[in-house]
């Protein structure tokens, strides 16, 4: 009777709390590499300079470790070696960017560069050989430096110059490309890059630089989505989005009304300022962002907002071009209070936010602005399916960092959790998650970590010449994945120091429930396993 009783509230637990593990039919699993990171050969056959060889060689102090992308993990020369990496993991697509400076040198379309058009022609029928889709952006922060010296983001020339870059892509290798991104990270673009020093070309027109960015940015992402939408769609039969990165935010404390408010103000900022203007029926930049900058401009003195909205051409033209929800996402942050977060500058994006931020929650990684928050993942998802439409939702990067280690139970428990949210907002929330991205195939250029931060599948050895990958403990978790579309149960995935905790907790219960129904025990504990 008493053992009925124990049985039937551990069955009760488990019903309450249902566990997710296979993904549903017709849903696609990738990995995700950049240019920038992983090609190397940064002025070999052609390629011009780019925004970050020119922080990487000019100031050499930026990066963590004194590293730079000229020879990356050599995939210029070793893409083939690459693409048996992603035959072994058995991936549906492979998402990787475009170099504008190997394609474009001077990035106009005054001079095609033959050598870029071939060395992606040879990816890409390499690819294709093993029946791998291609999954392809158009900008992954690798601006040629010659656009930067006219201004870059901040120059809306630049919409010109983004959609002459796209057309010509269109048209060299939409034949085999059938998936289109035309920015990563918009957010990381302007706010890091425009209105902060995080990365290149590290303008820090904060409060201002950014603004001006995130206009010309969507309006070129629009102009470049009009084009494949009139032009090329109905030839090559693709589609084509935007791969918006988010931080999470939550209140600190859930019954605190303020801070639930801040919490959404703050992911308006982060989340909404990219997605806003595309995926909602009113379009435009958030109300909530418009005002508060409005607000804090006036306080500063300017007698014109620091952030513009939209006209209503250009409100229009920007509203529903993306075809996809794409979403870069790894973490999550708490808003503790009202006020200016003690880092922020002024101007800035940070100080128009209005809110204090703490990165106390979750688990740590090998990166200072990353903690380990799984269920903030499922919070974001619930949010953009009630906040734009219920879109269809590709998981365009998701990744951990760690040192290297070969190892990486990390890692393998990040996937782990973070995919075991995904399945829960599909089948108890209906989110439409379509596929998932791994960040990413090997260890590369971090940017500004350099390799001192690793995100990879594979282990690069930086110090060897040949840059030799070899496959970490996570290929073989994500290999079967893949293949099985099912989270794995293997025993080897799970970190020993972990095992080891859950026998001592199990033995400890049994113990407990032994002693509690004064139960004679029916096996001898030896080590850590029970033998009858």
């Amino acid at each position: 009777m008493a053992w009925g009783t124990v049985i039937a509230l551990f069955t009760l637990c488990s019903l309450s709390q249902a566990h997710y593990t296979k993904f549903p039919k017709g849903f696609t699993f990738g990995v995700a590499t950049a240019s920038h990171q992983i090609e190397g050969a940064w002025n070999v056959s052609g390629k011009s300079e780019n925004v970050w060889d020119r922080l990487s060689h000019t100031r050499p102090e930026m990066i963590a470790d004194g590293t730079n992308g000229d020879i990356a993990c050599d995939s210029y020369n070793r893409y083939l070696e690459d693409v048996e990496e992603l035959a072994y993991l058995g991936v549906d697509f492979y998402r990787f960017s475009l170099s504008w400076s190997r394609i474009l040198p001077t990035g106009r379309v005054d001079y095609v560069n033959p050598d870029g058009i071939r060395y992606y022609n040879a990816l890409l029928d390499a690819l294709a050989e093993k029946n791998i889709e291609p999954l392809v952006t158009l900008f992954h922060w690798d601006l040629p430096q010659s656009l930067q010296d006219l201004g870059g983001w901040a120059n809306p020339k630049m919409i010109d110059y983004f959609r002459d870059y796209s057309d010509l892509c269109f048209r060299e290798f939409g034949d085999r490309i059938k998936s289109w991104i035309t920015f990563n990270e918009p957010y990381e673009i302007c706010e890091d890059a425009y209105g902060d020093v995080k990365k290149a070309p590290a303008i820090d027109s904060h409060g201002v630089g950014n603004y001006l960015c995130s206009d010309t940015l969507l309006k070129a992402h629009a102009e470049s989505y009009h084009l494949y939408n009139d032009s090329y769609r109905s030839k090559q039969n693709g589609t084509i989005m935007i791969s918006i990165n988010s931080i999470w935010y939550e209140p600190s404390d859930p019954s605190n009304a303020e801070q639930v408010a801040l919490a959404e103000v703050a992911n308006q900022f982060k989340f909404g300022w990219f997605a806003h203007p595309i995926f909602t029926e009113e379009g435009g930049y958030p109300a909530v962002m418009v005002e508060n900058v409005a607000q804090q401009s006036a306080a500063e003195g300017i007698p014109k907002p620091r952030l513009e909205q939209f006209d209503d051409y250009w409100i229009q033209r920007i509203k529903g071009t993306s075809d996809f929800l794409g979403i870069n996402h790894y973490t999550t942050y708490l808003v503790t209070g009202p006020g200016v977060d003690p880092t922020a500058k002024s101007p800035s994006w940070l100080k128009d936010i209005g809110a204090v931020t703490s990165l106390d929650v979750g688990g740590d990684s090998a990166s200072a602005w990353f903690r380990v928050v799984p269920t903030g993942f499922g919070n974001l998802l619930r949010w953009c399916k009630s906040s734009y439409n219920d879109p269809p939702i590709y998981i365009t990067e998701n990744g951990f960092s760690d040192r290297g280690t070969l190892e990486d139970y990390g890692r393998i428990k990040y996937f782990d959790e973070y995919l075991t949210e995904i399945l829960k907002v599909i089948y108890d929330d209906d989110v439409k998650v379509l596929g998932y991205t791994v960040w990413t195939l090997m260890d590369n250029f971090e940017w500004r970590a350099g390799f001192s931060e690793r995100f990879g599948l594979y282990h690069v050895d930086i110090e060897d010449p040949n840059r030799p990958r070899t496959p970490k403990l996570s290929v073989e978790y994500y290999k079967q994945l893949i293949a099985n579309r099912e989270l794995p149960q293997d025993e080897r995935f799970k970190d020993p120091s972990e095992r080891c905790k859950i026998d001592n907790f199990v033995l400890a219960l049994l113990c407990k429930i032994q002693g509690f129904f004064n139960i004679k025990p029916k096996f001898n504990i030896t080590h850590r396993y029970f033998k009858v």
